[in-house]
């Protein structure tokens, strides 16, 4: 059995600048733990696998596509392959994602 605390987790770097965490990293998939302090957000980029955000904490914008909406705490929200996508937090609170990509990325995200 493996247990990873997201806590005790190293941050990894990204080009969002914002706490972003690999907590599972599998032939299969990748899962990431992404937390955005109010007034923060993820650049728009593309993924060029299907990714799909569960919202642990929180209210944010989600915006896929063409689509913007606000989610919070226990929704999921699914995003395709190669579609520009982005998360921001314009609430007062901060907002927590687990972000799984499958199957594991073979090629970076774009930012656009």
């Amino acid at each position: 059995m493996k247990i990873t605390e997201v806590e005790k987790a190293e941050k990894t770097p990204n080009p969002h600048g914002v706490d972003a965490r690999k907590i599972s990293d599998t032939e299969w998939a990748q899962v990431m733990h992404i937390t955005l302090a109010p007034g923060e957000s993820l650049k728009k980029h593309i993924t060029p696998v299907d990714v799909v955000f569960y919202v642990l904490e929180g209210r944010g914008i989600v915006e896929i596509g063409d689509e913007r909406m606000e989610v919070g705490a226990d929704a999921l929200v699914e995003s395709p392959a190669k579609i520009p996508h982005r998360w921001t937090n314009e609430s007062d609170g901060q907002l927590r994602v687990l972000v799984v990509k499958t199957p594991r990325p073979a090629e970076p995200t774009r930012l656009l």
